[in-house]
């Protein structure tokens, strides 16, 4: 199966996109992570801060691909700001009735009913 064209540029733009991720340059006492060139497909230009641990909002890919009017070349996540795979977990996955086969109860056994407890039941006792 030959892939279409939009397909090959998606390919190419994840490339950029990984590459960019890869190769950004370390601010370790601002504690950044900042492009090292123009990437032109990702919107990014050379010294655009694209990490950092306060303040920043880093690019996401799902957002370019809709700038460049793509859709549904990603799977589409639940933002962030409601929660995102973790919040769709607990609220719908977990709300929906699984069939499981019945569960069988096995027997407890008690060991040692009836017998006395050493060290009346505070531990073992340890004698030289």
């Amino acid at each position: 199966m030959e892939p279409t064209e939009q397909q090959r540029w998606i390919a190419e733009l994840k490339a950029e996109w990984r590459e960019m991720w890869e190769r950004r340059l370390e601010d370790e006492e601002r504690a950044e992570g900042i492009a090292d060139k123009d990437y032109s497909l990702l919107f990014v230009e050379k010294g655009l801060v694209i990490y950092a641990t306060r303040a920043c909002r880093p690019p996401r890919l799902d957002e370019i691909l809709g700038a460049h009017g793509v859709e549904d070349a990603v799977a589409r996540a639940p933002p962030p700001s409601i929660g995102g795979w973790r919040k769709f977990v607990k609220t719908v996955l977990s709300r929906q009735i699984v069939r499981r086969s019945p569960v069988v109860k096995l027997e407890v056994v008690h060991r040692g009913a009836g017998l006395q407890l050493k060290k009346g039941g505070r531990g073992w006792l340890h004698v030289r």
